[in-house]
């Protein structure tokens, strides 16, 4: 048990009724062997689901949006204005808090600010094809709410699942290692791509630190470099998805669509790390840190 963390399963911010249902469960000593994995396996399922609320709902919409827009509508505004709606309703609905939202908009912000770089002139990393009335710099605004939903799922995640660290980096050293990933996005055009490099160090960083959920009424523990691997894994294949139905394309795509790079998969492994610090930050989420002295 860390250090000063509640033992009791408690609702430490405002959720909806099926938030809460998710995080009381009575301990039920009769589930043992296959039974209790099926069980746990199948409320893993559930919570990871309700985590990516955001995210499931932001792609149903890339999927039923039509290429032209609606109403008059451009795609890109359309898929703006349901983000909108999306973080409003989770807003209002108790889903998350003023001060985490705060944290998803920072998550907008950064995501934003890569994009455009991606996507300039000199760069041309990928790019978005159609036209837009919300684009800014070549980059349609709804381009950051790739990056918060990435925010989201992890605040949510931290809730529904009771997550506690065990072993954490101190967080000087980790905010280091955030702003090396995100820095090297960028340098990596100029003096060469240190990807591997900074994973070596985050795998020295982070070897020792374990990430403790519960999926049903039993804590259980992996390690966090595991988690932030599947992460990536995820997303990759989300990428995969969005490119598939011409939201945004990469040079290798404009003849028709190809596989995203494996490649890719590390580097949203690493993005999956700079967003686990900036989550860090709020005040509740600390509390569940152990940091060894």
């Amino acid at each position: 048990m860390i250090p000063g963390a509640d033992q009791t399963h408690t609702t430490r911010d405002p959720l909806n009724g099926l938030g809460r249902m998710f995080q009381h469960h009575f301990p039920s000593h009769q589930l043992v062997g296959i039974r209790r994995f099926i069980v746990e396996f199948l409320w893993f399922g559930l919570k990871e689901a309700r985590a990516c609320l955001f995210v499931g709902l932001f792609f149903l919409a890339i999927f039923i949006v039509p290429h032209a827009g609606a109403i008059g509508i451009p795609r890109y505004d359309l898929l703006l204005i349901i983000a909108l709606t999306i973080q409003l309703g989770m807003i209002c609905s108790g889903m998350e808090t003023w001060d985490e939202a705060k944290t998803v908009a920072l998550f907008h912000a950064v995501g934003f600010a890569l994009e455009v770089f991606k996507t300039s002139g000199s760069i041309q990393s990928w790019s978005y094809p159609d036209f837009a009335y919300t684009k800014v710099l070549g980059v349609p605004l709804f381009a950051g709410f790739m990056y918060a939903a990435i925010g989201s799922y992890i605040i949510q995640a931290w809730r529904l699942l009771d997550l506690r660290i065990r072993h954490h980096p101190p967080y000087w050293m980790a905010t280091a290692l955030a702003l090396a990933i995100y820095g090297n996005f960028f340098t990596n055009h100029y003096w060469g791509d240190y990807r591997w490099y900074i994973a070596a160090c985050t795998l020295g960083l982070y070897a020792r630190t374990t990430v403790i959920f519960t999926p049903y009424d039993r804590p259980r523990k992996m390690p966090l470099l595991l988690s932030f691997i599947l992460i990536g894994f995820f997303i990759w294949l989300a990428e995969n998805i969005g490119t598939l139905f011409g939201v945004w394309r990469y040079p290798n795509q404009v003849l028709g669509w190809n596989m995203v790079h494996l490649g890719k998969w590390s580097s949203w492994s690493l993005l999956v790390i700079m967003s686990f610090v900036i989550v860090a930050q709020l005040k509740h989420i600390k509390s569940r840190i152990h940091i060894p002295e």
